[in-house]
């Protein structure tokens, strides 16, 4: 099944999301609405947003309060694309030009901050001072975990757990906050929404991995991008750090750099896809992905809960 109809029932609720979306970057200059709607046509599996509304379903379920968390949080993960994009110095996003490419990067970072403001002026019609706290210190983590990775960009030397910090900071802690924020705002009971956030957290990590894996394994088309990408811009991912436990792929590993030709970078994909990294990484995303359905267990059943367990299978099995 396709991950837009695991959650169909949703459809006009997301309808009116997306709406909000364009509603919300339109602003006094033209140019930083056009630059935001440029990414926001690009697409995107709104993932951040289905995560809110399916939370939202535990609690007294209102869309014209929870969408303004679910828009927030997309705008929030649109933002830091924006910036990704400046700091990997990436031509494509989605397939199309980034904000950066089609511009300039001092014009992508402040088209980032523009759209991260924006996120910020909608979570203040949530008067819940939680919801706030949540949303502070996720903002901050995702921050850190922003210049963590400029700092480790071809760094080979790191280890699983700095890796693993990483990736929480910049992609785990945001869909744990989505799932939270989403319950927060439906008002459910604490130990509801902690529970949700621990899915989310678990989700994110196995999610992560998994777009690290798919990123060897993917063709440009299914990526939007050329395989090896990730590696090329200095990001050392599980995959990588699996395989260069054999000292003879680490040896060419730790020759990448980005002025390298797609037929170099491919003939080291190549050499980490005849080891075992592959398989290892997956394992590894299977374990977050059982942990966050575990969590699910003991959790009141209704549609949003089993969308839920179907969304995590899908992210945790998407095509390697």
């Amino acid at each position: 099944m396709k991950l837009k109809m695991m959650y169909s029932f949703l459809n006009s609720d997301i309808n009116i999301i997306e709406k909000t979306l364009e509603d919300t970057v339109h602003g006094e200059s033209p140019l930083l609405q056009e630059a935001s709607l440029h990414l926001l046509q690009a697409g995107g599996k709104r993932i951040r947003p289905v995560f809110v509304l399916l939370a939202g379903k535990f609690g007294r379920y209102d869309i014209h309060v929870i969408k303004e968390v679910a828009v927030a949080l997309e705008l929030i993960h649109m933002a830091s694309l924006v910036h990704d994009d400046v700091i990997d110095d990436a031509d494509l996003r989605r397939g199309r030009p980034t904000i950066k490419n089609k511009w300039d990067n001092r014009f992508a970072m402040y088209s980032g901050d523009y759209i991260f403001a924006k996120a910020l002026e909608l979570m203040t019609k949530i008067d819940d001072p939680i919801a706030h706290k949540i949303l502070a210190n996720t903002i901050v983590e995702l921050s850190i975990g922003e210049i963590e990775q400029i700092k480790d960009k071809y760094r080979f030397e790191q280890n699983f757990r700095d890796y693993l910090l990483r990736i929480k900071r910049k992609t785990a802690l945001l869909i744990a906050a989505s799932c939270q924020l989403g319950a927060v705002a439906a008002g459910v009971d604490e130990s509801l929404h902690r529970k949700l956030y621990r899915f989310g957290y678990f989700v994110g990590m196995s999610f992560q991995i998994t777009d690290d894996i798919l990123d060897f394994t993917g063709t440009e088309k299914e990526l939007g991008k050329p395989a090896g990408g990730d590696l090329l811009q200095g990001n050392i991912t599980l995959p990588v750090l699996f395989a260069m436990e054999d000292e003879k792929l680490r040896s060419e590993i730790v020759k990448v750099h980005e002025d390298m030709t797609q037929d170099e970078i491919n003939s080291i994909i190549s050499l980490i896809k005849k080891s075992n990294a592959i398989e290892r990484s997956i394992e590894i995303s299977n374990r977050y992905l059982d942990k966050a359905l575990e969590v699910l267990e003991d959790m009141p059943n209704n549609r949003a809960k089993r969308t839920l367990q179907d969304i995590a299978l899908y992210i945790g099995k998407r095509k390697y």
